[in-house]
């Protein structure tokens, strides 16, 4: 497969590099500009500078004042974000095709005119500060960048990343305009426009607006070389976290070495899927509730780690079982049927990462950066080609245990230190201590019936006696996404949170005469890992595989609905994981003030249990009575089942409808009463030890199928987002917090306003009343014209970004099934989006967002 088929490149003669590439899978173009500066260029003088460029370069022009960038970005439907990382900056902007002109038109703006005011960069400062709280507070990240600092003693990818707060108080506005002069520079610079685009128009426009800009010999700042850690390093942590994080590294290899495919498929080997090593020893046995193995290289580094989070208790079991996956790789290689495996995984994720317009631009840009954009290519083909022979040598050469550095984040009084000689050892592992054998499993392609396929406008449709069939196409992604749904309603209160999902769950560690190893090797060797889906308003499982592989797959999935074992052994270590999960969401600063609020909202009843259970709802529950539920559930559903890929919908309709046509006759669900949650409820706080607080207010609202959920999409994207109000004058103005933002929550039986800040402890008022006094303007006086037409126009173009892939199309077609009124609302909705009104906005907050109406969820940090 050619991912740089008919990629346009123009190198103007300033030194500025042009990519355009037209790909017409759907309506819908991204352009990236990609800047070969970041924390790597960072004299210590300037630490985080490239960090603070990034967010002034959304602060105006010369032209285009404060907000004006985001405003005229989201008024023609786009959607502009950037990132800092260690090796280059990169701005971007996802829209309809149709404004490709105008993002061209802003972007090259902004990067050759940023103004860089010292007042917006005084309010900036603060903001980013708060971004480097929110941080700390991340116990996976602060893990993380501990371990790249134990690892290297002088390479700049051992300092905090963002840059420390008194460091970043230092900066002046010289200081960012030099850095900005001297390396935002057009030789440093390459713009990469992927999507359904007149390639000759799109050149044509990028040199008018580039070709002025002043060629310019771009400074550089190296950093500081290093040779490979030959000695093995640990570091422990502790701090207000209830869940362990275990971080391990190795020095690895630059992306172009010859050993860096080799690296990043012995780390697929050892994690991709259910069916790796890693999975198997640690979270399929309820050891771990997460664990990965990577391979980065970021242009002069490389580092291979695994990381891993689990009871504080369990760290020697952890790095056990890493250190007996390591021993089996290093004394037999990879056995040929995981190296397949694996390898399958990983293509398939290229090619689900490449069908999104951004995706596939970003990859362009950096495949430039590094030498030449045809080197996507060249990645893609080396993967296909590494050996087992070389996987072994790679992980024997560069996972030495006796090298290896190791940091663990623990909760303050739980779990031993980390000791550098029992690391070593653990990590040494021992051959032989072989996993059980995966029996081969996988039901042969059902032969295909024929049945009669109704053309809808959304989707070609077939109903059967206890099954609907949902086919959409989707050319050019060579993967289909599949999912088995059936309808539910949440109805478990406290004492039993979390019963439904541990059912869904637990049904994919098995199936009659099979184990879960098997199931997932099943899935994993047609190119897609399955994966069990619960929300309020459904559950089910979904899985995205290589296109020639869907009605097999399907089949797959067929036979998890009606044959899963459920031993009581798998259902207890599924709840196990589940537990440390529950543990892990009272860590997430994001999440875990919405579950405060919500509980609080729905006084614990209906969508205010959360879904995935508790720590002490889920350790009541008991594997009979939570097998019991779950046949009887799913016998008596209708189920929807859903593809959408690169797919011929009659064959493969016929296909799928011989899975499943023997399934009972069976109706719909019933839809339940609609409730709402129930205003001026007590606020809900949680006091932890964290640097910054973090509060969700829960409002009023409207449910899926009310047809004034419309004017609270709407009002949610004037509110939210880059040039929205809420992030104009509490982050931008008053510089209270880096995140902040608002949405209309709506399910199927109930619906809600919702709002979230996070700021320093110290600002806790200042930002309740702030985000009070901006919520109830919405009641007091009505948005403008430009307002409303941008926030439209934004809604409009998001919605077709949005299907630039097939999983998302699948969860729209979903939603609309068991959430909405059916795929008849997905036809035209931009016309009921633009039928709303600024009156309507009006009546809407006046009605919802009143202050007593609100209900908080509070995690309130250290002062």
């Amino acid at each position: 497969m050619g991912w740089t088929e008919n990629v346009r490149r123009e190198v103007l003669p300033n030194g500025l590099t042009l990519l355009v590439q037209r790909q017409a899978t759907a309506p819908v173009a991204a352009v990236i500009t990609h800047v070969k500066a970041g924390f790597f260029d960072e004299p210590d003088h300037w630490a985080g500078v490239s960090h603070v460029l990034e967010h002034m370069f959304f602060k105006g022009t010369p032209t285009r004042g404060p907000g004006r960038i985001a405003q005229d970005t989201k008024a023609v439907g786009g959607y502009l974000n950037a990132g800092t990382s260690y090796d280059y900056t990169t701005y971007y902007v996802v829209l309809p095709a149709g404004a490709v002109a105008s993002a061209i038109d802003i972007q090259a703006d902004a990067l050759q005119h940023a103004s860089i005011d010292s007042d917006e960069l005084r309010r900036e400062l603060q903001v980013i500060i708060q971004e480097a709280k929110r941080k700390k507070d991340s116990p996976s990240a602060l893990t993380t960048e501990t371990l790249f600092e134990l690892m290297f003693d002088r390479h700049r990818i051992r300092r905090w990343r963002i840059g420390h707060e008194d460091d970043l108080a230092n900066l002046t506005r010289d200081d960012i305009a030099g850095y900005y002069r001297s390396r935002y520079v057009p030789r440093n610079t390459i713009v990469s426009v992927v999507g359904d685009v007149d390639v000759d128009a799109v050149l044509a426009q990028a040199r008018e607006r580039y070709a002025s800009w002043e060629d310019r010999t771009p400074a550089h700042d190296p950093s500081p070389s290093e040779s490979p850690g030959s000695e093995a390093r640990v570091r422990t942590l502790r701090g207000d976290v209830a869940q362990a994080q275990l971080a391990i590294g190795w020095h690895g290899v630059p992306p172009l070495h010859d050993d860096a495919p080799t690296l990043e498929l012995a780390a697929a080997i050892l994690s991709h899927g259910r069916g790796s090593p890693l999975y198997r020893r640690l979270r399929a046995t309820g050891i771990v509730s997460s664990v990965s193995a990577f391979s980065f290289a970021p242009t002069e580094v490389g580092i291979f780690g695994i990381g891993a989070e689990a009871d504080p208790g369990r760290l020697p079991e952890v790095l056990d079982g890493v250190g007996a996956a390591l021993a089996d790789l290093r004394a037999n290689g990879p056995a040929s049927a995981d190296l397949d495996r694996a390898r399958t995984l990983l293509l398939t994720r290229w090619a689900r990462r490449l069908e999104a317009m951004d995706g596939r631009a970003s990859a362009l840009a950096a495949a430039e950066a590094l030498g030449d954009f045809t080197l996507l290519d060249e990645e893609y083909q080396r993967l296909q080609e590494v050996t087992a022979e070389s996987v072994h040598a790679a992980v024997c050469r560069y996972a030495d245990p006796a090298a290896a550095a190791a940091v663990a984040y623990l909760p303050d009084g739980r779990g031993g230190d980390l000791q550098v000689e029992d690391v070593v050892m653990r990590l040494g592992g021992s051959a032989g201590r072989d996993l059980p054998p995966m029996e081969p499993i996988g039901p042969r392609a059902p032969t295909a019936i024929h049945v009669p396929v109704q053309t809808h406008e959304v989707a070609s449709l077939v109903t059967l006696p206890g099954v609907d069939l949902a086919l959409r196409r989707k050319p050019g992604g060579a993967t289909v996404t599949l999912g088995v749904y059936w309808a539910r309603t949440p109805t478990e209160t406290p004492t039993d949170a979390g019963r439904e999902a541990l059912g869904v769950r637990s049904a994919i560690r098995g199936v009659e005469g099979h184990d879960a190893a098997a199931v997932a090797d099943a899935f994993e060797r047609l190119g897609g890992s399955v994966s069990p889906t619960l929300s309020g308003d459904r559950a089910g499982f979904e899985c995205t595989v290589l296109a020639e592989h869907a009605a097999v797959a399907a089949a797959m999935l067929r036979r998890l609905v009606d044959e899963a074992s459920f031993l009581e052994e798998e259902v207890d270590r599924e709840r196990v994981v589940m537990i440390d999960e529950a543990r892990r969401r009272t860590d997430d600063m994001f999440r875990y003030p919405f579950e405060l609020a919500f509980g609080a909202a729905f006084t614990d009843r209906g969508y205010g249990v959360p879904a995935l259970g508790t720590e002490r709802s889920l350790e009541q529950l008991e594997a009979a009575p939570v097998r019991q539920r779950h046949r009887e559930r799913v016998a008596a559903a209708r189920l929807f089942v859903v593809a959408v890929g690169d797919l011929h919908p009659e064959r493969l309709a016929e296909q799928l409808a011989a899975s499943f046509c023997d399934r009972p006759e069976a109706v719909a669900a019933p839809r339940a009463a609609v409730f709402g949650p129930e205003a001026g409820q007590q606020p809900r706080v949680a006091e932890r030890q964290k640097a910054q607080t973090a509060m969700a207010l829960v409002h009023p609202g409207y449910h899926r199928s009310d047809p004034g959920r419309y004017t609270g999409e709407v009002w949610a994207s004037l509110a939210s987002g880059l040039g929205g109000r809420l992030f104009e004058t509490l982050r931008s103005q008053q510089s209270l917090a880096y995140t902040v933002l608002a949405s209309s929550w709506q399910r199927r039986s109930a619906g809600a306003l919702v709002s979230y800040i996070a700021t320093s402890p110290e600002r806790e008022e200042e930002a309740r009343e702030g985000l009070h006094r901006e919520l109830s303007r919405y009641g007091a006086e009505p948005v403008t014209s430009d307002e409303l037409v941008r926030s439209v126009n934004y809604i409009v173009g998001q919605r077709q970004v949005a299907r630039q892939s097939s999983n998302a199309v699948a969860g729209e077609l979903v939603d609309a099934w068991f959430a909405g009124e059916g795929l008849e609302e997905l036809i035209d909705p931009e016309a009921r989006y633009r039928a709303v009104t600024a009156e309507m906005v009006m009546e809407m907050a006046g009605r919802f967002l009143r202050p007593e109406l609100a209900v908080e969820g509070v995690v309130r940090g250290r002062s």
